[in-house]
């Protein structure tokens, strides 16, 4: 079993459960299959399972390390963004609704995606490696977004909670009686979400 399936938090772990996306976060494992950091690369991206045929094995040497989530929710709270090879439609749309949704930074419509993708990497992890969190209103959030309650990964959607698992949710929650919350997803992705870029979710 390899650690290459990532939480919300943007951890890696082990677990035989599947993902319903690859990511890649450039080389970050030996020629045994472990893995040496969280990433080599500010381009964090998700990109498809199957691309024109293409076969990989996984981990393999001097290979970019195949990582896996359980649906683009979880992608995107990690810190992911779409690939412009494999999903150049949704990459497209990721970086049109990022930029109507974060005009803070008046950023032009053909702006490289590697400032955009410098805005993100501060955004999903500190200094010291850790997953950077920050507080917003429960009211505001749009679906898609992961909060932390209890120490543990959230998913809001449709007025409702549900926990996360690498297995899937569980069964769906009220939302918490509390104005703020602690917010996992990061902020310009929350707020692209708000603009109208919408996150598959794995609900069953």
């Amino acid at each position: 079993m390899l650690q290459n399936r990532v939480t919300p938090y943007g951890q890696l772990i082990k677990t035989p459960a599947r993902g319903a996306w690859m990511g890649n976060r450039g080389i970050i494992h030996d020629e045994d299959q472990h893995i040496l950091g969280s990433f080599k690369l500010k381009a964090w991206l998700t990109c498809l399972l199957e691309f024109r045929g293409r076969r990989r094995t996984v981990m393999a040497p001097r290979r970019y390390t195949e990582l896996f989530f359980y649906d683009e929710a979880t992608a995107y709270a990690a810190g992911h963004r779409p690939c412009f090879e494999c999903r150049r439609a949704d990459f497209n749309k990721f970086k049109s609704f990022w930029l109507k949704g974060n005009t803070e930074y008046a950023f032009a419509d053909d702006v490289s995606i590697q400032q955009i993708d410098a805005v993100l990497h501060k955004e999903r992890i500190d200094k010291n490696g850790s997953k950077v969190k920050y507080e917003d209103r429960l009211a505001t959030l749009p679906d898609g977004t992961f909060i932390e309650l209890n120490d543990k990964p959230y998913l809001l959607y449709s007025g409702s909670v549900f926990q996360w698992s690498p297995f899937g949710y569980a069964e769906r929650e009220g939302l918490p009686d509390t104005k703020m919350v602690t917010v996992l997803t990061p902020k310009s992705i929350v707020n692209a979400f708000r603009a109208g870029l919408t996150p598959q979710i794995e609900l069953i």
